[in-house]
């Protein structure tokens, strides 16, 4: 009889926990649902607003879709970077004025760091944004305020980093204290000029 009634709690038991475990999976579904949306336009903005900080004479972005080449991809992860979505900048009247490249370095101190970057069709660099980035405060987390515009208005194919301050266009002053840092935002720039130069050129497996 004892026996029984052992079973019976813990069949009550686990019809609780089955109870309990479907109506937090339902919930987090309909939360789910409710959030997707709004963050999906949360994330878009937030791009579009990137796109509009490096290339700010443009009137619209169409992403470009695009796959680099077997040889630049190589290239590319020697250096700890990663291409993701490419925008073609076209003035009000639809005509082609440069690119926006969404590079990623995921050779950061914290992390991955995510930039994007403007380049027009002579191969000047408009800037970078910096969408994503947990670098340590105080230091690398000063990227955006250090680094950023330092590249802006360089037409340059490659950047290097200096210690002792740059004395040249493709020079960049790092940040102090944040070697690493100023790597990864100086590769993930270099990366995303080499895919715009490839573009530009019309070298690129882009469709």
């Amino acid at each position: 009889m004892k026996k029984n009634s052992d079973v019976n709690v813990m069949l009550k038991e686990a019809g609780i926990l089955f109870a309990i475990t479907l109506i937090a999976g339902l919930i987090l579904g309909f939360v789910y649902e409710l959030t997707k949306e709004p963050i999906r336009i949360q994330e878009e903005k937030a791009v579009q607003e990137a796109c509009a900080q490096v290339f700010e004479s443009a009137a619209q972005f169409a992403e470009l879709p695009y796959e680099a080449s077997e040889e630049l991809a190589l290239e590319l992860a020697e250096t700890g970077v990663e291409i993701g979505t490419v925008f073609q900048a076209l003035g009000a009247d639809g005509s082609l004025m440069g690119y926006v490249v969404q590079s990623t370095s995921t050779e950061g101190y914290g992390g991955d760091i995510v930039l994007y970057l403007g380049v027009t069709l002579d191969g000047t660099l408009n800037g970078i944004s910096l969408l994503e980035i947990s670098e340590t405060p105080g230091l690398g987390m000063r990227a955006q305020e250090v680094l950023a515009p330092q590249f802006r208005g360089k037409q340059v194919s490659q950047f290097t980093y200096t210690k002792t301050g740059g004395s040249s266009d493709s020079e960049i002053d790092a940040i102090s204290g944040a070697t690493i840092t100023t790597e990864a935002v100086t590769n993930a720039v270099n990366g995303g000029l080499k895919v715009a130069e490839a573009l530009r050129q019309g070298g690129a497996d882009n469709e």
